[in-house]
């Protein structure tokens, strides 16, 4: 008997739901760049595996519970977007099946709580810093509370102090070239608040005013993307109300934030403010996007020797926002630089937002892969620019042994320009 999707029984994300799924051929071209694909070897755990799950579900031929664990082994990486050659949106099939799935879904204890601590810790700086430290203090007993292990073992060594408070401005240095907004960010501002100041540095050198709007707060894309919905919308207004309409572009510098705020539209589909949403949404630029469109206003000075830079592809930037060649040529711009270019680009390295704590087997895997991959190229730093590769990368390195620096791509360029790299 054939089913179809009822789509307005699903609400607003349905038509994504059911478009996404109508566009999928099932060719396969997927499957060598799907992370939980290369590692497991399933093909429930491969993009168009879990879209046929998805499609039973919807239409009623299949149990949410029978679909769920290959749902949850998914990374929300979107590789498989960049490889299709049908241009499946699986990145909005993904989120919004989450989102669905969400309310009707039974988690154990243990994992209810893990989540609950994720959801109402990370978003919220002082609450995570406070959360990190006692994390880092308490590592010696992770192996005596199995439950928290992996949210110890992704911890840094040790958590910076919280520093200078980010200026409401930061002035351009010379002729005003364009002005900018600039997310703050949750996360990284506890683990690594010097990408922030190297992005304004980065940004006052080439011409460009940024605001900081002071009633910002977390985009909303952690919950966003692990189906927790009704947490996401109030942080997203929340932006919407801050972010002011006289400035040239919204600025991120950390790739799933800027994927996140790239997809209000989605979040807000059916609300009041939808068309707002979506007007905001497409405002949203990565840094290293809006630089290299931008143009270098100067190219920093020449270094005192050659060195090789090994650039990391953060999946949201290169994938859910195909942004590639910009960090590229921002890093290749500096002289006495030379780019390697590391094998199994397309794979993540299993960091995903809190995926590396709700999987750690697979996202251990994929890490030390990825560490490997890099270490290839000899380099003497890899760049990234997304706070949770750089935080993967860094545990993974330590584990092999290898100190090599994990820096974002605007911290790079600070150190360019002051003559230090």
């Amino acid at each position: 008997m054939q089913h179809a999707i009822d789509t307005a029984r699903l609400g607003p994300r349905g038509e994504a739901m059911a478009g996404a799924i109508g566009s999928c051929v099932h060719c396969g071209f997927c499957l060598p760049t799907c992370p939980t694909y290369v590692t497991l070897g399933e093909e429930m755990d491969s993009p168009r595996g879990r879209i046929f799950l998805m499609k039973e579900v919807l239409e009623g031929g299949l149990a949410l519970e029978q679909a769920l664990p290959a749902i949850d082994n998914c990374l929300g990486c979107q590789a498989c977007q960049t490889a299709c050659p049908s241009g499946v949106e699986y990145g909005d099939l993904i989120t919004s099946f989450r989102a669905h799935a969400e309310p009707l879904r039974r988690r154990p204890a243990a994992e209810r709580a893990q989540r609950a601590i994720a959801l109402r810790t990370l978003p919220h700086p002082r609450r995570f810093r406070l959360a990190a430290w006692a994390g880092v203090l308490s590592r010696p007993l992770a192996r005596h509370v199995p439950p928290a292990a992996p949210m110890l073992r992704v911890l840094p060594p040790r958590v910076p102090r919280a520093g200078r408070a980010l200026p409401a401005v930061h002035p351009a240095i010379g002729t005003r070239r364009a002005r900018v907004a600039l997310l703050a960010g949750c996360a990284q501002q506890v683990l690594a608040p010097e990408i922030n100041w190297a992005t304004l540095r980065v940004l006052a050198h080439n011409g460009v005013e940024t605001v900081i709007p002071q009633g910002q707060g977390c985009c909303g894309a952690l919950a966003m993307h692990t189906g927790a919905a009704d947490q996401a919308l109030p942080l997203a207004r929340r932006n919407l109300a801050a972010f002011p309409a006289d400035v040239d572009a919204v600025i991120t510098n950390a790739a799933g934030c800027g994927s996140g705020m790239r997809e209000y539209g989605l979040l807000f589909a059916g609300e009041p403010e939808q068309e707002q949403a979506e007007a905001f949404a497409a405002r949203v630029l990565d840094v290293s996007a809006f630089l290299a469109e931008l143009g270098l206003a100067q190219a920093p000075p020449e270094q005192a020797g050659p060195r090789t830079i090994a650039y990391q592809d953060a999946c949201h930037l290169a994938h859910a926002q195909r942004v590639r060649s910009a960090p590229r040529r921002l890093l290749a711009a500096i002289p006495g630089v030379t780019l390697a270019q590391p094998a199994d680009w397309e794979l993540c390295c299993g960091s995903a937002g809190t995926y590396n704590v709700e999987r750690p087997q697979i996202a251990a895997q994929l890490g030390e892969r990825k560490a490997r991959t890099l270490l290839d190229t000899a380099p003497d730093l890899i760049a990234s620019g997304n706070i949770g590769c750089i935080s993967q990368l860094g545990l993974h390195l330590r584990q092999l042994g290898r100190a090599v620096p994990v820096l974002h791509t605007m911290q790079v360029l600070d150190r360019a320009y002051a003559g230090r790299l």
